[in-house]
């Protein structure tokens, strides 16, 4: 008797195992770095909190460019190398640059460290394509599903661990994060096997590496530019947790390490939560655009609330409304794919990953310096929520838009 396919283990199996790792680790090195980042920019270069976050929004909107200019570029270097020399270099840079991050004296090696960051973290991309190489195309959907829960995972576990080992010291988060870099990396050599044979190989090309390409099919979506605005505006109000969350928690309720990461953990998991389960209700029951509205009315008030409150157990409280905000994107790329037809499906996700990323390009800088202009000393007003009151209003601009299109339709 012979063994059927479904008898067999799955030769892909570790593999498997390894990409989602990667992904996990990639995300969890963003978060596990986020606690301490407020201390470690005072001890490296001195100067209040407010000027801290300046340099915080410095770096962060250093890793989204890097991020976005070579996305497309190592993409493109592992259909033309293969898959496996990419990302298992990409996990030794990595590390290294953590430890970099770890020993670095000043703020120039931190944004060095950034700047390698960035590049090293554009490996997401590959490391789909490597899970696309080995699935069969009726697992391709799941195993997506797989990469998506990783990096959903990374982005819980990444600030709660960073935050308790921040109280062993704020550069033990970078030595975790190599260890675990180097860690996979090793793993990877042993299971990981090259997907990219002759036949589908294609030489390295800098014109479709061109990260700007996705912009130009904006002009060619016709009814979409007023909802593509709404997405882009959603991304920059949304940034602001990122981006000022441990300065804000800091200069507000002074906070540790420990309990900033676990606030951002507890938000991850509320946004998992309801992009993961609560949307389809909730989409059931208000459809896409009343769900869009739904979703920026929540934004509105959480945002606001967490300008004001005085309580930092009441912002933690207030964290599954904060989340809430999360049905917006899906909702929006509901509407915007009803609109355009199958064969524009991926010019349409180009287009919206553009979006996004050029959001988290800008929001960090222009949230900072928001932060750094209401805490510095002299300031008008001691406002730490003023980031958070800016982007409540981006959001009423962006529920505005919504409704006078609505009115313009109508």
């Amino acid at each position: 008797m012979t063994a059927t396919d479904e008898d067999r283990p799955d030769p892909h199996r570790l593999p498997v195992i390894f990409i989602l790792l990667t992904v996990m680790i990639d995300a969890m090195g963003i978060g596990l770095i986020v606690p301490v980042m407020p201390d470690l920019i005072r001890d490296v270069g001195g100067g209040t909190l407010a000027e801290a976050a300046i340099w915080g929004g410095i770096l962060s909107t250093t890793f989204a460019v890097m991020q976005f200019l070579f996305g497309p570029v190592v993409g493109g270097v592992s259909d033309s190398y293969g898959r496996r020399p990419v990302l298992l270099v990409a996990l030794v840079v990595m590390a290294l640059d953590y430890v970099l991050m770890a020993v670095a004296s000043t703020l120039w090696l931190l944004l060095l460290g950034r700047v390698i960051g960035g590049i090293t973290a554009a490996t997401q991309s590959t490391a789909t394509a490597y899970m696309a190489d080995i699935s069969r195309p009726e697992e391709r959907a799941a195993r997506f599903g797989l990469v998506g829960a990783a990096f959903g995972a990374g982005f819980v576990l990444g600030p709660l661990l960073g935050g308790l080992v921040a109280e062993l010291g704020t550069r033990a988060p970078f030595w975790l994060a190599a260890a675990l870099a180097l860690s996979n990396a090793a793993f990877g050599w042993l299971v990981l096997h090259e997907t990219v044979t002759d036949s589908i190989r294609r030489p390295f090309s800098w014109a479709r590496s061109n990260p700007l390409g996705a912009l130009k099919s904006l002009g060619r979506l016709p009814g979409l530019r007023t909802l593509l605005l709404v997405y882009f505006i959603y991304y920059v109000q949304f940034a602001v947790y990122p981006a000022v969350w441990s300065y804000f928690g800091i200069a507000r309720f002074d906070w540790t390490p420990a309990t900033i990461g676990l606030s951002l953990a507890l938000f991850g998991m509320m946004m998992a939560v309801i992009q993961g389960g609560l949307i389809r209700p909730v989409l059931a029951a208000l459809g896409e655009r009343g769900t869009v509205i739904a979703g920026h009315g929540f934004s509105i008030v959480s945002l606001a609330a967490i300008a004001v409150i005085p309580s930092g157990l009441w912002v933690l409280i207030l964290t599954p409304l904060a989340a809430f905000g999360g049905i917006i994107p899906p909702a929006l790329q509901g509407m915007m794919s009803a609109r355009v037809g199958d064969d524009a499906q991926g010019e349409l996700q180009g287009a919206l990953t553009s979006a996004s990323a050029l959001a988290m390009i800008l929001s960090p800088l222009v949230m900072t310096w928001t932060f750094a202009r209401f805490t510095e000393t002299g300031a008008p007003v001691y406002l730490p929520g003023a980031p958070f009151l800016l982007a409540a209003a981006l959001s009423i601009a962006g529920l505005g838009v919504v409704l006078g299109t609505a009115r313009r339709r109508a």
